[in-house]
């Protein structure tokens, strides 16, 4: 058993896998390997490197020519990352960003309210960082944050986030007929994934800055966050928002399905469309593609 003085949270995660966590999701990482854990993921192994590496620099010159279109045009472009704890929307978000000018492309990821934030409108921290003409932003985390974290967490009231529910469909029409392009993405990941995905946090020195307390807290609410997650799509689904849920147990391919979303969305000038397709829709889909 490893130390817990050397581990952040005393070793929660580790005493969680040992002691709490739920059998079938601890055999299934003791016996899984570097293998899919989900048995109801649609590939029995992560992509080849090769071809990732390949498909995302093809990607990227799409993203390039996307930048160049915004900064023509005068666009607004807003994509919102969600998705459970541990299901890859920092990585996604690099691979978006990385080669991309910070003067066009900003990454949004508000911590909680201040005394000031906590008294206004719930959505006016959040308009505050919406895109002028040309930009695009890119929230890791968003004001779904309501509807999901808070209500697992009781950060909020019952009334509060039944108001956000009802506020949350017209806020967006707003912005799409104002002329904003937003994409609302979900990333999802198996139990047993996203317990394997921490443990590897948790004991790497590079990487155990990503974890917080409502990520230890959050493992015993796996059922609640299901809940909150289910009511969520039914409330905020919409025809001129919809969510694309990206089931992201292997990495790589979550990373690629994300960029093609987003850039297949758009009609940008030179787009290839053979590079910029759809996502796969064995793993990208709408909310019946969700599996709680």
């Amino acid at each position: 058993m490893t130390d817990p003085d050397t581990l952040p949270y005393d070793g929660a995660i580790t005493r969680f896998f040992e002691t709490e966590a739920p059998s079938e999701v601890r055999e299934a990482i003791e016996s899984g390997g570097k293998t899919i854990l989900s048995r109801s993921y649609p590939y029995d192994e992560r992509m080849d490197e090769k071809e990732y590496d390949q498909t995302i620099y093809a990607l990227q010159i799409e993203l390039a020519k996307f930048q160049d279109w915004v900064q023509r045009t005068g666009a607004r472009i807003v994509v919102l990352f969600e998705g459970r704890d541990a299901a890859g929307k920092g990585g996604a978000i690099k691979r978006f960003v990385e080669n991309l000018n910070p003067r066009v492309v900003r990454v949004v990821a508000l911590g909680r309210p201040s005394d000031t934030e906590a008294g206004q409108w719930y959505f006016q921290r959040y308009v505050a960082q919406l895109p002028t003409a040309g930009r695009i932003v890119l929230f890791d985390r968003s004001w779904y944050n309501r509807s999901v974290v808070e209500r697992v967490f009781s950060f909020c009231t019952t009334a509060e986030r039944d108001l956000f529910f009802r506020q949350a469909p017209g806020f967006e029409r707003a912005l799409v007929e104002d002329g904003v392009h937003l994409v609302k993405l979900w990333l999802n990941v198996d139990r047993a994934e996203q317990l394997r995905r921490f443990l590897d946090r948790e004991h790497d020195l590079l990487k155990q800055w990503k974890l917080s307390q409502i990520d230890v807290d959050g493992l015993h609410y796996w059922d609640a966050y299901s809940v909150a997650i289910r009511e969520t799509f039914a409330a905020t689904h919409t025809e001129h928002a919809p969510w694309t849920v990206i089931r992201a147990d292997d990495k790589r391919r979550a990373r690629i399905a994300t960029l093609r979303r987003v850039l297949s969305s758009v009609p940008y000038d030179g787009r290839d469309d053979k590079v910029a397709c759809p996502p796969d829709p064995a793993i990208c889909g709408g909310p019946d593609l969700w599996d709680g």
